[in-house]
């Protein structure tokens, strides 16, 4: 939901001023893309980070919440932070989207929203998602690599959850810190 990107933004500035080059991907159906959210699913998504990793020679993959769902399977070294699995991230948006039509009159409950997103497209948390991804979100968790590094925001990383936040926002010394931990961590593993 973009609520991160600036924040993102930032520790890649950091990274370019300690040489390290890196790149945020954007993914089909997502930001400027023309391909339809609504036919993407988690499995569509994990084969374009694999693609875009090998056309770029990628030598490690950062990943940050949802983004810990479609990471592996590049063996690469992967750095992560604060993972979280498919269904909290599709109750969180379910939530959100009963909460609004409450708002609105209407009652709608999670089994009906859920049987819905079956037989096609769901909007959730201001996003059309198709039955693959609705499905895929159900049933996915971050998988394990034998090269991995996971941090905890506020135990490893100082910042704020800024996905939390209705609007986006930046954390400088949440930034900082991120650069600082990725150069450690790219050097640490010979990248």
């Amino acid at each position: 939901m973009n609520r991160c990107r600036r924040m993102l933004v930032q520790a890649m500035r950091e990274l370019a001023g300690r040489d390290v080059g890196c790149m945020l991907l954007d993914l089909p159906g997502c930001n400027e893309s023309h391909a339809a959210l609504e036919v993407q699913s988690l499995s569509t998504w994990r084969a374009v980070v694999a693609d875009a990793g090998e056309q770029l020679g990628a030598t490690h993959i950062v990943s940050l919440r949802g983004g810990t769902l479609i990471d592996a399977g590049t063996g690469l070294p992967l750095w992560r932070l604060a993972p979280v699995k498919g269904a909290s991230l599709l109750k969180t948006m379910i939530r959100t989207r009963i909460a609004g039509d409450k708002e609105a009159g209407r009652s709608t409950s999670e089994t009906e929203l859920l049987a819905a997103a079956q037989s096609g497209p769901i909007e959730l948390a201001g996003n059309r998602l198709g039955p693959a991804m609705v499905a895929e979100l159900a049933s996915t968790e971050p998988q394990d690599t034998a090269q991995l590094v996971v941090r905890a925001l506020g135990q490893d990383i100082s910042g704020s959850p800024l996905w939390l936040r209705a609007e986006p926002q930046d954390d400088a010394a949440m930034s900082a810190a991120v650069a600082a931990d990725l150069d450690q961590w790219s050097a640490s593993c010979g990248g």
